[in-house]
């Protein structure tokens, strides 16, 4: 249960108000401003809009015209999640295109870690002898590294999204911003090469699934890529559209972030992202089945090692007293999905959680953060105990020596102890409106969804109605975890479902009337189509 907080506290009877009035629950009230949201135009990818440096763009074109003219050995070493792999695929074939001598790499999660290191230069060296090197969605804290390349022969153009460091990097070109995912940078790199509008699809993926806000240029990728993705003639992403169980037409963010997203990241975690690059990439039909097969049964692999991992974490945690923060340890993790495994301790607890796979040396860690904590600054606090650290506001992962991990414990048990205040251990539920079952109907529905695409940033209206009375209610789905509901105010009667509330149906009696908070959704079966409230959070009175 939440507490709620309603962003616009008087009701409204005028259906013409309530688009406004979502509007300004999201700080989006001029006229101007509201035209621009509601009504995206490709036209504002541009350069000049992007926060990119033009000059930097020029540099890294420049350097690679002169590799083009030398036939010098490229190589894109790019990252092994989502962004990181659309990213990196975007700039390959970019480069691919001009006729370069170009290879992509991804370093191994296990093996090399996250971004550039040494061994990782050791090896592109070994295999590719490249004289330069482009880095995507990595790079921009890795001055020791690149230094290291130069010494061999290699300089270094960074593609990178990350906050820039005290010190940067000497680097060929910078070509950076925070306000896009490295995705999104990569495809105005694109653009500024080639002069072409294509790879969107790539670049909405990758904006989606980094957690990028759905506002300014990153709404307008999103909604022009979500038209080239449902229209994508890549053998590899119709491969794996398929094999996910998908039609094309139908696939939106929440498809993006909930299906397609996890079947690539699932081989960075736990095989090679490689393999999820060759597949975005391929011009071989046989070629993509085969991976858009392997690709789906390495994530089948990775939701079922994080669904035992999670509920291993959750019963350690249950048998302590829970403070403020989450810190569980274990050998018998995997470190590809200890993030997962943190996020999910969040999702149960409300707590910040740091899951730890131990090893016998060197042990590695992910964080997840609630609202009001920033968990990377935490971390940053015990650098002295860390071999290193790196991440976001909300989420960070890190390396420490096995032997000083209960230091560690105590160190950041007593920060968050103090940092973290208890009314921010009170989840809450943001609501936009109150509305009562009459004002619920397709048109309203249909009046929502010219603010979509939804997502950070532009989250979908959530509504609440009050003293609704239950008439049926039935537990469904595998172990009977979501919630059917049935639900009458006044003479209005509409069906709910309530994904994992299901713990909820014993409570519930046709003279307790219950007050709800929900996303209105067109449900559409056997070609009829039906209002569905989804239930975001109950109260029984």
């Amino acid at each position: 249960m939440h507490q709620w907080q309603i962003l616009h506290k008087e009701k409204t009877s005028s259906e013409k108000e309530i688009l406004p009035i979502i509007l300004a629950n999201r700080k989006i009230t001029g006229q101007k401003e509201i035209t621009a949201f509601l009504h995206p135009d490709l036209k504002e990818l541009t350069i000049a809009n992007s926060g990119l440096k033009k000059e930097e763009l020029a540099k890294a074109a420049e350097r690679i015209k002169q590799a083009l003219k030398n036939k010098e050995s490229i190589v894109v070493y790019t990252d092994y999640d989502v962004d990181g792999v659309c990213g990196g695929a975007i700039v390959w074939e970019t480069l691919y295109e001009l006729k370069a001598n170009v290879m992509p790499y991804i370093p191994h999660r296990s093996g090399e870690g996250y971004g550039l290191s040494k061994k990782g230069i050791d090896r592109i060296q070994k295999e590719f002898n490249p004289k330069l090197i482009i880095t995507v969605d990595h790079g921009i804290s890795a001055e020791e590294e690149i230094n290291y390349a130069k010494t061999l022969g290699m300089e270094t153009i960074i593609l990178d999204h990350h906050l820039k460091p005290a010190k940067i990097p000497n680097v060929v070109a910078l070509i950076h911003t925070t306000s896009l995912c490295s995705g999104g940078i990569a495809w105005f790199f694109r653009q500024f090469l080639l002069q072409k509008n294509d790879n969107l699809d790539l670049a909405a993926m990758a904006t989606v699934a980094d957690l990028m806000p759905l506002t300014g240029l990153n709404r307008v990728i999103v909604k022009f890529g979500l038209e080239q993705l449902n229209k994508t003639k890549r053998l590899g992403l119709n491969a794996l559209i398929k094999e996910s169980g998908m039609k094309k037409g139908e696939i939106g963010v929440f498809e993006i972030g909930h299906i397609l997203a996890p079947r690539i990241n699932a081989m960075g975690r736990l095989e090679h992202a490689l393999d999820a690059l060759r597949l975005i990439c391929t011009k071989d039909e046989s070629r993509a089945l085969e991976l858009s097969r392997k690709l789906s049964l390495t994530n089948r692999t990775r939701q079922e090692m994080m669904q035992q991992s999670s509920e291993h974490a959750i019963r350690l945690v249950s048998k302590e007293t829970i403070g403020k923060l989450l810190f569980v340890v274990h050998e018998t993790y995997n470190e590809g999905v200890i993030g997962l495994i943190a996020g999910k301790l969040v999702e149960t607890y409300w707590r910040p959680a740091i899951v730890v796979s131990k090893g016998p040396e060197y042990s590695k860690a992910s964080a997840r953060s609630i609202a009001g904590l920033n968990i990377v600054e935490l971390i940053r606090e015990a650098s002295d105990l860390l071999v290193n650290v790196g991440g976001h506001p909300m989420a960070a992962g890190f390396t420490v020596e096995t032997k000083n991990l209960e230091k560690l414990r105590q160190r950041l048990t007593d920060i968050t102890e103090a940092k973290l205040t208890e009314e921010k251990l009170v989840r809450v539920k943001k609501i936009d409106l109150e509305l009562d079952f009459p004002q619920i109907n397709k048109q309203l529905f249909k009046l929502i969804q010219q603010i979509s695409p939804f997502g950070i940033g532009n989250p979908e209206p959530v509504f609440a109605s009050r003293q609704a009375d239950v008439i049926n209610a039935s537990q469904i789905g595998k172990d009977k975890k979501h919630l059917r509901l049935y639900l009458r105010q006044g003479n209005i009667l509409l069906s709910a479902i309530g994904f994992g509330m299901g713990e909820n149906f014993s409570k519930l009696s046709s003279d307790k009337p219950v007050d709800i908070a929900y996303t209105i959704d067109l449900n559409t079966w056997n070609g009829k189509e039906k209002l569905q409230l989804k239930l975001k959070d109950i109260k029984i009175l």
